[in-house]
């Protein structure tokens, strides 16, 4: 099969690999329909994250089963399903408490920008959509593999209620499904922060109601100033600087809260300062398993559609433009057909 190998910080090649099988009996062998490229996945590419040998990359995926192994019995072949990008059982106490993440057995997922996947615990990874799709669908249920379900979780750990102040901090994929889980939990005011106008205008439409341009102290200056001096609610760091963090952490009032999704890069946080500010914060993987069936009704029901973060579509053979498009900021997002 064809396979996006990564061998080295900027080198994105498509090579022949072996199809892969079913190893053990809770395995499931999918045919990927479409898959992406993550902003995560950047960080190796960038050379932030060390690439020491050639290996596959790609977590984000929707396909169709092909095999599944003898123990499996949530999906079976010909079904279209959509995973997470770590494989959870479901079962244990920590998936049952909603962290699929952190499951007791969990495994992450890797090789999805790939003709074919192996997913591993299946029964507890992969949700079937109702029935097939149509083509104008996939790009918004490929969301829900990650950049969907991270920006739900985002809003999710902010506690964003009904009637609230949320802040975005992070205009990327991430950030954009950030705006659009703020507006769907409620939030009466959303605000985006955005340099870029491609982005400022897709998080309005998504629900923002205003938008941020600056960064760093002037950032919060300007979210304090439309906040009559307080502070926002709920606040979504989907970016993991250590500017990001601070911009997040000095966004919220009081008593607000920060979910951080953002994976960290030289993020450090002054114990004293978090203290006496009382905001609250949580972040870490999202588990997005816990939000698919809730998020699949929501797409397949007409009422989001995080699909139009994909503003780049290739083949797979293609896929080093994607990476290369998305470093420099000429698309938000890349969807692979493989």
């Amino acid at each position: 099969m064809r396979a996006t190998i990564i061998h080295a910080p900027g080198d994105i090649r498509v090579e022949n690999a072996p199809e892969p099988k079913i190893t053990a009996p809770t395995d499931a062998v999918i045919r990927i329909v479409a898959a992406c490229v993550c902003d995560s996945d950047l960080w190796s590419y960038r050379g932030v994250l060390p690439v020491a040998e050639p290996q596959p990359i790609g977590h984000e995926y929707v396909g169709i089963v092909e095999e599944v192994g003898n123990d499996v019995s949530s999906v079976r072949p010909g079904q279209f399903v959509i995973g997470s990008f770590v494989a959870s059982d479901n079962t244990c106490p920590i998936c049952q408490a909603g962290y699929h993440t952190s499951c007791q057995h969990a495994q992450w997922v890797n090789g999805a920008q790939a003709e074919y996947l192996r997913v591993p615990l299946a029964d507890g990874t992969l949700v079937a959509t109702p029935e097939q799709p149509t083509d104008e669908l996939i790009p918004s249920l490929l969301t829900l593999s990650d950049v969907m379900g991270t920006g739900w979780y985002a809003a999710k750990a902010a506690e964003v209620k009904p009637g609230s102040t949320a802040v975005v901090v992070g205009d990327g994929a991430v950030g954009l499904c950030g705006v659009i889980a703020a507006k769907e939990l409620g939030a009466e005011r959303i605000i985006a922060m955005s340099r870029h106008e491609s982005r400022q205008k897709l998080a309005l439409e998504f629900g923002a109601t205003d938008i941020v341009t600056e960064r760093g102290e002037k950032g919060v200056a300007r979210v304090k100033e439309l906040t009559n001096g307080i502070g926002a609610d709920s606040v979504l760091e989907c970016v993991g600087t250590q500017e990001s963090m601070r911009q997040g952490l000095q966004s919220a009032r009081p008593g607000g809260n920060v979910g951080f999704v953002g994976f960290p890069h030289g993020t450090q946080i002054d114990g004293q300062e978090l203290f006496f500010s009382h905001v609250g914060l949580r972040g870490g993987p999202a588990p997005v398993r816990a939000y698919l069936p809730d998020l699949i009704e929501r797409v397949v029901g007409g009422r989001i559609n995080p699909g139009k973060v994909f503003d780049l579509t290739l083949p797979l053979d293609e896929v080093a433009e994607g990476y290369k498009a998305m470093d420099e900021r000429r698309a938000i997002k890349t969807l692979l057909r493989p």
